[in-house]
């Protein structure tokens, strides 16, 4: 029991020394998923709106391939970037590999199912005569989809939150993807894994104790935004 006591005090002072490495790995960790949500959001929005509100060929299809991708495994994510990317895959050229923007690329994959299909689900929820009033009153297509999206806001934002709170956890796409480079593509889920392997238990629980408040942040900002 001592090494977790010992862990938990070491973990309390690298927190409250603003330790330069605990900072520079959280850093990292908001960088690409911030970036990688801000992109889920603008691709998975309009898609998880449009199959919710259109009928096309296909569109039952679409909606279960985003259902069932919204469970899909990270390291199967971080496999299918990885096989594009490497030196061999058709992407290699770009030297993406052991880089945040590959770490983004998988962490965008992961999300926008999440956001689409909750989207698509919050869409749905919303009173089929709220569009065609606001088309009949003289509202453009782009107002109405608009007053629509306005309807469903606290469907929307559970949705980019639920996103943001699986890419912010991840850790296999994250390792296979970043290649966990100190002071690069370290995250502090892929840390957590790599210094607890060390027995390093204290910058272990300091990240994870950090993890836990992100994720409480983003459960109070929901709330907050739900009274708004």
């Amino acid at each position: 029991m001592n090494y977790i006591t010992d862990g938990v005090k070491k973990a309390i002072l690298l927190i409250f020394t603003a330790d330069r490495e605990v900072f520079s790995i959280v850093l990292v960790s908001l960088r690409v998923s911030c970036t990688a949500i801000i992109f889920a959001i603008i691709i998975g929005v309009p898609l998880g709106f449009i199959v919710a509100t259109k009928t096309f060929p296909g569109r039952r299809t679409i909606a279960t391939i985003l259902n069932t991708l919204m469970a899909m495994p990270t390291v199967v994510v971080g496999l299918t970037v990885y096989a594009f990317i490497s030196r061999s895959g058709p992407l290699g050229m770009f030297g993406l590999l052991f880089t945040q923007t590959a770490m983004v690329i998988g962490q965008i994959l992961l999300a926008t199912p999440i956001i689409a299909a909750l989207t698509m689900s919050a869409i749905q929820g919303v009173d089929i005569k709220v569009r065609k009033t606001a088309l009949t009153l003289g509202a453009t297509g782009t107002q109405a989809a608009w007053t629509v999206l306005s309807e469903a806001k606290f469907g929307l934002m559970a949705a980019i939150i639920a996103g943001f709170g699986r890419i912010i956890a991840e850790v296999g796409s994250a390792m296979m993807l970043g290649g966990n480079i100190k002071d690069s593509t370290r995250t502090i889920t892929t840390a957590i894994a790599l210094e607890t392997s060390k027995g390093e238990f204290g910058l272990g629980i300091a990240l994870g104790i950090i993890l836990l408040i992100i994720a409480f942040g983003i459960n109070i900002l929901l709330h907050r935004l739900q009274k708004i």
